[in-house]
């Protein structure tokens, strides 16, 4: 019985559509966050380090990189 109803939520599709939102939405804030803390990771090294521009760029291009795989592993993950 509980499978039953389960199942007709499941096909609701206004319900898929708000969960597909959710989600993608969700992985637009986790791209955001790792993205900045990259680059705040990078601004802090950089001020103790006293190499100013260098590590911004190199830890923002390779936060943008992580978020990249970390969305795709987990798009792929979820197929």
């Amino acid at each position: 019985m509980f499978l039953l109803l389960q199942n007709k939520m499941n096909s609701d599709p206004k319900k898929q559509q708000l969960n597909s939102y959710a989600r993608y939405s969700g992985m637009g804030f986790q791209m955001l966050a790792i993205i900045l803390a990259g680059v705040f990771g990078g601004y802090k090294l950089d001020q103790w380090l006293h190499t100013r521009p260098i590590l911004i760029i190199v830890f923002s291009i390779l936060s943008v990189f992580i978020a990249i795989y970390s969305i795709t592993r987990d798009l792929l993950k979820r197929k």
